[in-house]
């Protein structure tokens, strides 16, 4: 079994993340998926969830990722998505806030993306 994959974390405006790892955790249509080195090729579509990747030198990254796809191939893994931030430059407060107008409001969909956002940044899946 390989010791590593490339993975890279890209939004619709930015690169979010790229580096090396071995094993991201993602929330995808079908269910959880766990990539490992080696695993079979994979293109799905992603939940809004947190991803976890865990970093070859022992690190974790974990970022609030709303839509998109995952897609793995020749030991790299690619997840676009439509809109993703890491954990660290997640604004609670803000994210709290919104959380509070979507209950408000009942909008499902925004209650959503604040509670991604909110377990992303306190590392929890």
């Amino acid at each position: 079994m390989l010791a590593e994959l490339h993975v890279e974390l890209v939004a619709a405006n930015r690169k979010v993340w790229s580096g090396e790892a071995t094993i991201v955790v993602a929330r995808t249509v079908s269910g959880d998926v766990g990539i490992m080195p080696g695993h079979t090729p994979l293109l799905s579509v992603l939940e809004s969830d947190p991803v976890t990747i865990r970093t070859t030198d022992g690190g974790t990254v974990i970022a609030a990722v709303h839509g998109g796809f995952i897609s793995f191939s020749d030991n790299k893994l690619t997840i676009l998505a439509e809109v993703a931030e890491l954990a660290d430059e997640i604004d609670v407060d803000r994210a709290e806030a919104a959380l509070g107008r979507a209950k408000s409001g009942e909008d499902s969909a925004a209650q959503r993306r604040a509670d991604v956002r909110l377990r992303a940044a306190s590392g929890t899946n």
